[in-house]
């Protein structure tokens, strides 16, 4: 039996965040068979609109398989299928179902890198269209956040099933207060950091490029940052865990790291190129049904009354506005809901103790 909840989201990823119209070439990407149930209702909604939907199902398996034994002749062959489908498609929904989080975690992060370097120009030209993705619930996921699956359906469906046109709205008003305004100051625990927004306009995130969605965000310029930050969430990237982050900044650029957890596996990735060593966005979590660290940076990222920082590329012109290029973005996030955790923009207090005063 199909939940129906399944059907509501997918007419959600269709008319709302990617607005396929007819005739419309869609890529449905689907990471494991674990996210079939949503994967087939959005394929079914496409079909049946008049579009022309492209399905792509992936195995974690052979993901482990290929950078466990790939060459570096094969890490950097030119992924020419990948171009091809990206420059056909109009739209992309992705559909990420991780039975395991983890699952490269013991991979060497110079592969993943160099992989990640190499298909850059794939993601370039997604980046330039119309794209979202999601992750489904898996037993894995349900696991890493520390609930039953049945909990984790009923969270998860309860972030994303939102009146995204209302949030929307809600958002607006901080994204037009931030877009007029120039210094930014993030004072919390192990944190003092200032940077400049000056010129630079916020994107509203709701439910468009992510689901579930809930965030205002944009790019600090590159070499305004100053000061430190901690980090008080754990971060998966590549699939290792990296705990307990501090950044030391100086003119924008990373001078000094300190991580409780893969300090080592952190400075191979800021070594990856000159962007990695910089900030590619500021965002602002925004959904309140998101209350609770997921072990998952869609989610994470998002929890109201938390800030997260990226390494790494901006996304570019409307979606942020910043300049800065890289092959990675890591998001790193920030719990402000601790008491005495402040936000200051021009001198007035935006976010006290989590909570959005704009």
């Amino acid at each position: 039996m199909v939940d129906p909840r399944n059907k509501k989201l997918a007419k959600i990823l269709v008319d709302y965040s990617v607005g396929v119209k007819k005739n419309e070439k869609v890529v449905i990407n689907c990471t494991s068979p674990s996210g079939l149930p949503l994967a087939r209702e959005v394929y079914k909604y496409l079909l049946i609109n008049n579009a022309y939907p492209y399905f792509q199902l992936h195995d974690e398996f052979l993901s482990y398989f290929y950078f466990k034994h790939a060459d570096k002749k094969q890490l950097t062959l030119k992924p020419e299928p990948a171009l091809f489908i990206a420059k056909w498609a109009d739209k992309f929904i992705t559909i990420v179902a991780e039975q395991n989080p983890k699952e490269l975690a013991n991979i060497e992060p110079e592969k993943q890198i160099l992989r990640s370097k190499t298909s850059k120009s794939v993601k370039d030209i997604i980046l330039k269209k119309k794209w979202v993705l999601t992750y489904y619930p898996t037993s894995g996921m349900a696991y890493a956040s520390g609930m039953s699956l049945y909990e984790l359906e009923n969270f998860y469906f309860g972030a994303c099933l939102r009146d995204w046109n209302k949030e929307k709205k809600q958002m607006e008003k901080l994204k037009l207060f931030l877009d007029k305004s120039n210094k930014v100051e993030i004072i919390g625990y192990k944190t003092n950091l200032k940077f400049s927004i000056q010129t630079r306009k916020f994107a509203v995130c709701a439910g468009q490029y992510n689901m579930p969605d809930g965030e205002v965000f944009g790019a600090p310029l590159e070499k305004s940052v100053e000061g430190n930050v901690y980090f008080e969430f754990p971060s998966l990237f590549h699939g290792k865990e990296v705990r307990g982050v501090q950044l030391f900044f100086s003119k924008g650029k990373v001078i000094k790291y300190k991580a409780r957890q893969n300090e080592r596996f952190l400075g191979e990735i800021l070594k990856t190129d000159p962007g990695a060593k910089r900030l590619g966005e500021w965002g602002i979590g925004t959904n309140r049904k998101i209350t609770r660290y997921m072990q998952n940076t869609l989610f994470d990222e998002k929890i109201g009354g938390t800030i997260h920082l990226a390494l790494g590329c901006a996304y570019k012109e409307e979606d942020g506005g910043g300049e800065n290029d890289s092959a990675i973005h890591w998001d790193l996030i920030k719990d402000m809901r601790k008491k005495g955790s402040k936000i200051l923009v021009d001198g007035k207090e935006i976010i006290k103790d989590g909570k959005i005063l704009v």
